[in-house]
């Protein structure tokens, strides 16, 4: 777990959300909302992926607000496949903001994260956009168009979402991908390249 770290409960339309929020180092000058992966299939906020991705933004100087969305760990509600999903994040902006003030928005998700921060980012405005393994084609409702300049990232390997489908969603968009050579969905053993990447591209 990362140092500068304390969790909330985060009052969201189905429930309080638990939610780790990690410091910025040094002067704050942005908020950083990261969605976890696919609760059943194990995934929570304390997931790798968002914690690197908390600790690179946090070095960035962005407070990390990591929730466990609808019925993940102690958060009440259930589940909705991405649908209350997206309320739950713009609860957590709504306070983010509060806490925070009006700094810039950086929204972020991880695999079913990727889709529910995507689907947010249609909903409400955000400066910064990053899509780590995208879940595309996963769910009844498709994977919005995103802004040409959101960092999407993903495995050449990628044994859950096939990278041939994330160039699919992302060609009539224009829209550019960074592909990790023989790296698989959980990006095992390159966890520090991405913390990398993800500082070298934003």
């Amino acid at each position: 777990m990362l140092k500068a770290m304390n969790k909330q409960v985060v009052a969201g339309p189905a429930g309080g959300l638990e939610t780790i929020v990690v410091a910025a180092q040094g002067e704050a000058r942005g908020i950083a909302v990261i969605c976890h992966p696919n609760p059943l299939q194990g995934g929570t906020n304390t997931n790798k992926v968002v914690q690197t991705a908390a600790k690179a933004l946090s070095q960035l100087g962005y407070v990390c607000y990591c929730p466990n969305l609808r019925g993940v760990g102690d958060s009440e509600g259930q589940h909705d496949y991405g649908n209350g999903e997206v309320e739950d994040v713009i609860a957590v902006v709504e306070h983010a903001r509060g806490e925070q003030g009006e700094l810039p928005l950086a929204l972020a998700g991880f695999s079913f994260g990727g889709f529910v921060a995507a689907r947010t980012r249609a909903r409400i405005a955000s400066d910064k956009l990053l899509l780590m393994g995208v879940a595309v084609g996963k769910y009844e409702t498709p994977t919005p168009e995103v802004p040409a300049d959101a960092l999407v990232i993903h495995g050449e390997e990628d044994e859950v979402i096939p990278l041939s489908a994330v160039m699919d969603w992302a060609r009539p968009q224009g829209l550019p991908v960074v592909v990790f050579p023989g790296a698989g969905h959980f990006f095992h053993g390159r966890l520090v390249q991405l913390a990398q990447t993800i500082q070298r591209c934003w």
